[in-house]
């Protein structure tokens, strides 16, 4: 019936959904606060989304004894069950002949795999890989979770008799990234002490040259000794740069997935307060790519700083 085609869609289904867009964006521009300032009250304004109210310390709901329970926290229980369930159905048949669930998730983690052993090598890859996948997968989830209709409309009342949302993404809680941090930098710690043992410590505390210029002095040479000072010197103004590079390592991490997680959740709560529903589309898109890349830079940093660790100054 229709002969023209785009993309083996008929030309008048997609006028008719672009129309739709169109119309759809229109309404939701004079209903929002954007339309609102421009042309005033109207009465599109009662499907328009009130201000929203952007608070970086997540809000408290219940306590446990003197352990405060938050929103933030819950979702993050809940995503590490979504994460053992799924892996429990998904494993629980394995078959030869894998279907199409299987091949979806072998494909994914096969690439991680070959990921980790291009950058750590076989040994090392195949060693890292679990903690890195589920570092990968976890921030993934958390960062996705956000964008799911209706996650932060259930309200209930927090500690203070507030109203505040159930549900609320873990990566804008900078405990989280700061707890994921510290577990990235002890793993990255244990390796490298575990593959090269004390030696691993002289990268920060390396005094082996200076003494040496100072026994050199006490014998008489002196050239040789000066020379062994002033790059002793060196070695431990290097070695003290890189201990306190390691510490900002984990503050780096954890500003880095806070900050762009929390900047996402601000910058689709203003478009749908200034232009609902429409406008906030790309944004989502936007978000469902920033949420790989982040869960990507996190894993792929933790991998290679674990490589870096196990590896001697010289290789």
């Amino acid at each position: 019936m229709f002969r023209k085609r785009i993309f083996g869609i008929p030309s008048p289904v997609i006028a008719g959904t672009g129309i739709g867009i169109f119309i759809l964006l229109v309404i939701g521009f004079i209903s929002g606060s954007l339309g609102q300032a421009i042309f005033g009250n109207s009465p599109l304004n009662a499907i328009a989304t009130g201000k929203p109210h952007i608070q970086l310390p997540p809000e408290i709901l219940f306590t446990i004894g003197n352990f405060g329970v938050s929103n933030t926290l819950i979702t993050s229980w809940i995503s590490i069950i979504i994460l053992v369930v799924f892996c429990w159905l998904i494993t629980r048949r394995l078959r030869i002949i894998p279907g199409r669930v299987q091949s979806v998730f072998e494909i994914v983690f096969e690439w991680l795999l070959n990921f980790c052993k291009e950058v750590a090598g076989e040994e090392n890859g195949r060693r890292f890989f679990p903690l890195v996948t589920t570092i990968f997968l976890f921030v993934l989830l958390n960062a996705w979770m956000n964008l799911i209709p209706g996650f932060g409309s259930i309200l209930v009342r927090d500690i203070e008799g507030n109203m505040v949302p159930l549900f609320r993404e873990a990566n804008t809680d900078i405990n989280l990234p700061l707890a994921l941090a510290l577990i990235s930098s002890v793993f990255v710690l244990y390796h490298g002490i575990k593959a090269r043992g004390i030696p691993f410590f002289k990268e920060w505390f390396n005094f082996g040259r200076l003494f040496k210029g100072f026994a050199s002095l006490f014998k008489g040479r002196l050239k040789s000794g000066a020379g062994d000072i002033f790059m002793g010197i060196i070695d431990v103004f290097t070695g003290l740069l890189e201990f306190v590079s390691y510490f900002f390592r984990i503050a780096s991490f954890t500003f880095r997935l806070f900050g762009n997680m929390t900047g996402g959740e601000i910058l689709i709560l203003m478009m749908i307060f200034l232009v609902p529903w429409v406008l906030a589309v790309p944004f989502y898109g936007l978000e469902l790519l920033i949420g790989v890349i982040q869960a990507l830079v996190f894993a792929g940093l933790t991998l290679v700083f674990a490589a870096v660790a196990t590896t001697t100054h010289e290789a």
